[in-house]
């Protein structure tokens, strides 16, 4: 299987492609979340690697968790598992208007290619670890595929 990241252009912009197919109304396959609180928590997971956003610190065991599921998403190209545990600061359970959201995620993708390609993209993650440029292309992307896999785009 090959491994998409946004640091390729073409994968970057199919997920804009997809993002662009998305209505307000699209049934969710799973979660809680409607269409626009998803596109909002993925703006705020883009936020992480963009520096603007700070995740709160993990004791020992469940970042040493976290480096080893990096590792095994990396090894395996494996999907998220469905209604996985967040930080509290990227649930979004609240409104969201679906028309301000949608044009802020891209917006944000946009400033990420460009951090991207200033090599701006943050060094860490409270529980990924240590974080490589690869590692946020890989990792951003199979997060957004699988939140638009959620909603049939």
């Amino acid at each position: 299987m090959v491994k998409k990241s946004l640091h390729n252009r073409k994968d970057f912009d199919e997920i804009i492609e997809r993002i662009s197919h998305l209505s307000e109304n699209s049934p969710r396959k799973w979660g809680k979340m409607n269409a626009a609180q998803m596109l909002c928590h993925c703006d705020l997971i883009l936020q992480i690697a963009l520096k603007k956003l700070k995740l709160p610190k993990i004791n020992f065991v469940f970042k040493t968790i976290g480096i080893l599921t990096k590792k095994e998403i990396q090894i395996f190209n494996n999907g998220i598992p469905h209604n996985m545990p967040s930080f509290q600061k990227v649930i979004v359970n609240f409104e969201c208007d679906f028309e301000q959201t949608k044009p802020r995620l891209i917006n944000t993708l946009n400033e990420y290619w460009e951090a991207y390609q200033k090599g701006n993209l943050a060094k860490d993650h409270a529980l990924f670890g240590a974080m490589k440029e690869k590692d946020w292309g890989f990792l951003e992307h199979k997060h957004l595929d699988h939140h638009l896999k959620q909603f049939n785009v």
